[in-house]
């Protein structure tokens, strides 16, 4: 069985180096649904049934267990489909979880009371259908209290990264960052709330300051599905990967390898 990965777009293409390198005899089957990316200015209604459909696509390539490497379709789609779509012998996760796991110190199968924690001003840095979802905030009430999150929609990140623009992504995420700063001069940790800011975090910890802790997700992610696979073994395989894009093959592939640095070659989904 192979694991699918799920991005809008390339983003996603930082979990899956992360896991690779944690679970090298894993097979994976990325899909980049890059026709309609970015995924983060349209509505909750088209994020789930665009996500839906990337989904059952992975579902069909014989993965049984898909990761949405995007926190746009975590944050808009993963709960709806969690609740009244996912067949009983497929897992759907998001890429959340692990991120508040680590936050907050607690593994998601506590279900106490909330506690306080102890960072206490956090920065959240998503894309606006994320930040609108206030998903994010809802699932760390469940798990923390006292914790106060401000939220910075990056317009613009998404796009600028996808066209191999990283002088305007740069520039778009000191904007960014002063922006917050506006809101919350002193936060103690920052999220990257989007698999597409990893390529960017240098930047965001410069400007944010050292003092900033900065989580990103795709090694939290990956640590997760080591877990999980370390309790399902039977989902090993022999460490091979594919990759599917709704968009033009040789575009993407194009600036897949240049996010990587190795030549990645996808092939129309």
């Amino acid at each position: 069985m192979a694991v699918g990965i799920f991005d809008s777009g390339l983003g996603g293409l930082t979990v899956l180096s992360a896991v690779q390198d944690r679970l090298p005899d894993v097979d994976f089957v990325y899909l980049a649904d890059s026709a309609h990316a970015p995924y983060g200015v349209r509505t909750a209604d088209d994020i789930y049934a665009l996500t839906k459909t990337a989904t059952q696509r992975l579902f069909d390539a014989g993965c049984d267990l898909v990761i949405l490497a995007c926190n746009t379709a975590s944050a808009a789609a993963l709960r709806r489909m969690q609740e009244g779509w996912v067949p009983s012998d497929k897992r759907v996760l998001g890429v959340f979880v692990p991120l508040i796991e680590a936050l907050t110190e607690r593994q998601w199968g506590d279900n106490s009371p909330p506690r306080e924690v102890a960072v206490k001003h956090v920065g959240l840095f998503a894309t606006p259908a994320t930040v609108a979802s206030r998903a994010f905030q809802r699932e760390l009430a469940f798990r923390a209290i006292g914790v106060d999150v401000e939220a910075q929609a990056c317009g613009g990140v998404v796009d600028a990264i996808e066209e191999g623009d990283f002088i305007l992504a740069e520039a778009l995420v000191r904007s960014h960052v002063d922006a917050l700063k506006r809101k919350m001069p002193e936060p103690q940790a920052a999220i990257l709330g989007c698999t597409h800011y990893p390529l960017m975090q240098e930047t965001f910890q410069e400007a944010l300051g050292a003092e900033v802790k900065v989580y990103s997700q795709a090694n939290l992610v990956a640590e997760s599905l080591a877990d999980y696979l370390g309790r399902h073994p039977d989902k090993l395989g022999t460490g091979e990967a594919a990759f599917l894009t709704t968009g033009d093959p040789r575009q993407v592939s194009s600036r897949a390898t240049q996010f990587l640095r190795r030549s990645i070659q996808f092939t129309a989904a």
